[in-house]
């Protein structure tokens, strides 16, 4: 308002600057006057443009409209929510339509949506960068919801109302990734439902589609999940198989999330055995890092009262004799509890020992402090120590070649080792204290430093013997779309590998090459289609299994329709003058029309 102010007072001033004193008998006043009102609504014109003074009053930008682009939608089979969806982002988008799900483009919305995804950060970083507030249009099931608050006031979400579908889907499968062969394993499904119950159904377990165990399925509430531990006896042979766990529900709408499948190495003699006379926690939580992370094919012997010893998994009576033969003929053995139940431990065979000492009854005052250069100090690198349990010492320190862990008696100066290690006359790792449990079970980076341990231990024990394969897949569970992670195996920072997956017309493979840098030891490529591929790379083969996309599992809502948005409204630009046409034309005709009023009226 001030520059139109100052423009209005410049315009008066020079008009009566110009034309005091002009008016007179014989000079056409009328005319005269004409002129000074002109050069006046020149001068504001002029004045105007230089101030680029404003149009009109400030409004806010048009917002953003975004549609959700991820399979998610057609859960069911059903398809006309998103077509109703895309029809209403259309209509009230005054710009290009943004699609998000596993990325985000501007382009006209799909007639089926396919995103193995649904990540809404993107789209919520263009709207605020830019300034605008956004329409987001969605089936309600974002995987990054908290996102949308840091979107501006003015904000909304376009949900739907969605039929609630019945449909059981196996959500995670816990299982051992290397057996023994004619081994009896345990693996745990957990079985999720939609929006509405499921009356019940029937769970089977299955090897390279050879029926292993099956058990029924109880029913579930809407959105109820439920777990399930099933026994399978392992076939007796060698090489790769594939494990599904597959859920049949009385009325189920959705058959492509009905399987769950992991690859499973199946070996003639355990890589690692564990023999131990007193099962606690800290023996439970060493065996699953043993089968799930380091991936040894693992058999354990567990001793339930005074010469009675059970097969663990199966809890099948075994006698003393096979416990001290497996003992002898392990490559790797692991003794916990009491470490001298059948003699001196490195009398045992000529493989790797590993000392592990029962619950201690020592007082939890010591905790962890360091890790000295050892095999496990790369692991441990980046252990914030003040965040992990206390630790109880299981007997005397023990002592080695090389130091893996020290702890520090509360806040005094007394300082022990906790794990130590020799390579001579063979390897050789002691762990000297208990209640490492608790680090796995708190969770978190304590959970993180709990694998490390044991998974350095068992990495270096195992030596020659590890697994040759330059990279392997980290997680066990892979699902369509999601990036790979990829662990290093080898001593190879580039690695070259190739995937052919099954069932395909053309039988041409993937090559795919992953760089290791900066000592790093896993890296992320593409996510793939659901499927099994055959892996070739330096070292041996693999079998992945790809499951049905994160996207078609049941899984609650996490937005619901209406406004969105914590952050400042922004207040908008009103339009300036020299963003016009009208102002230029406007000036041009008052000077022209002053002229030609100052020649009628015979001024120069």
């Amino acid at each position: 308002m001030s520059a139109w102010l100052l423009a209005i007072g410049a315009g008066i001033a020079l008009a009566l600057l110009g034309y005091t004193g002009r008016v007179a008998v014989g000079r056409a006043p009328l005319v005269v006057i004409a002129a000074a009102l002109a050069r006046g609504g020149a001068t504001i014109m002029l004045a105007v443009l230089l101030l680029d003074a404003p149009l009109g009053r400030s409004r806010p930008p048009a917002p953003l409209v975004a549609l959700d682009v991820s399979t998610s939608w057609n859960r069911g089979g059903a398809s006309t929510p998103f077509q109703e969806a895309a029809t209403g982002a259309r209509r009230e988008s005054s710009g290009p339509l943004l699609l998000f799900g596993d990325s985000l483009r501007e382009r006209s919305a799909p007639t089926e949506p396919t995103d193995m995804a649904s990540r809404v950060a993107p789209v919520v970083e263009r709207a605020v960068g830019s300034g605008r507030s956004l329409i987001l249009y969605t089936d309600g099931g974002l995987e990054d919801a908290g996102a949308l608050e840091r979107l501006p006031r003015g904000s909304a979400v376009r949900v739907p109302e969605l039929p609630p579908l019945l449909d059981a889907a196996p959500l995670a499968i816990d299982a051992p990734r290397a057996v023994v062969g004619g081994d009896t394993v345990e693996v745990a499904v957990r079985i999720g439902a939609a929006g509405r119950a499921v009356p019940g159904g029937v769970v089977r377990l299955l090897l390279d589609d050879q029926p292993l165990d099956s058990a029924r399925l109880d029913s579930l509430p809407a959105w109820g999940e439920q777990r399930m531990a099933m026994r399978a006896r392992m076939p007796s042979h060698e090489g790769i198989a594939i494990l599904r766990a597959v859920v049949a529900a009385d009325g189920d709408e959705e058959p492509r999330n009905d399987t769950l499948g992991v690859a499973l190495h199946l070996s003639a003699v355990a890589g690692v055995t564990v023999v131990s006379t007193a099962p606690d926690f800290d023996l439970r939580y060493m065996l699953e890092v043993l089968r799930g992370t380091t991936a040894l094919p693992t058999r354990a012997y567990i001793q339930v009262a005074p010469g009675q010893w059970r097969r663990e998994g199966s809890l099948a009576p075994v006698g003393v004799e096979l416990v001290r033969d497996a003992a002898r003929r392990a490559p790797i053995l692991a003794l916990h509890g009491d470490t001298a139940a059948f003699g001196a431990p490195m009398s045992l065979g000529d493989g790797a020992v590993l000392l592990v000492p029962g619950a201690s009854p020592g007082d939890l005052q010591w905790y962890a402090v360091a890790a000295p250069p050892s095999p496990l100090a790369a692991l441990l690198s980046g252990t914030t120590w003040d965040s992990l349990p206390p630790l109880a010492i299981g007997g005397a320190p023990p002592r080695g070649e090389w130091t893996g862990l020290i702890v520090q008696r509360g806040r005094q100066f007394e300082r022990e080792a906790a794990i130590a290690g020799s390579e001579s006359p063979r390897r050789r790792a002691v762990v000297g204290v208990t209640g490492l449990w608790r680090w796995k079970f708190r969770g978190g980076l304590s959970a993180d430093a709990f694998s490390a341990v044991w998974g350095g231990i068992f990495d270096w024990m195992a030596a020659e013997r590890r697994d040759a394969r330059a990279a392997l897949p980290e997680a066990a569970v892979l699902r369509a779309g999601e990036p790979v992670v990829w662990r290093r195996g080898g001593a190879d920072s580039v690695v070259e590998l190739s995937l052919r997956r099954r069932g395909r017309v053309d039988s041409a493979s993937t090559s795919l090459t992953l760089s290791f840098t900066d000592g790093g030891t896993t890296v992320q490529s593409p996510g793939l289609a659901a499927g099994v591929y055959d892996l070739t790379v330096a070292g041996g083969e693999a079998v992945l299994v790809v499951n049905a996309s994160r996207e078609l599992l049941p899984s609650r809502p996490t937005v619901a329709a209406g406004p969105v948005g914590l952050a400042p409204s922004t207040t908008g630009v009103a339009p300036r003058a020299r963003g016009a046409v009208w102002p230029f034309v406007l000036l041009v005709l008052l000077l022209c029309a002053e002229w030609l009023l100052r020649r009628r009226a015979g001024l120069r």
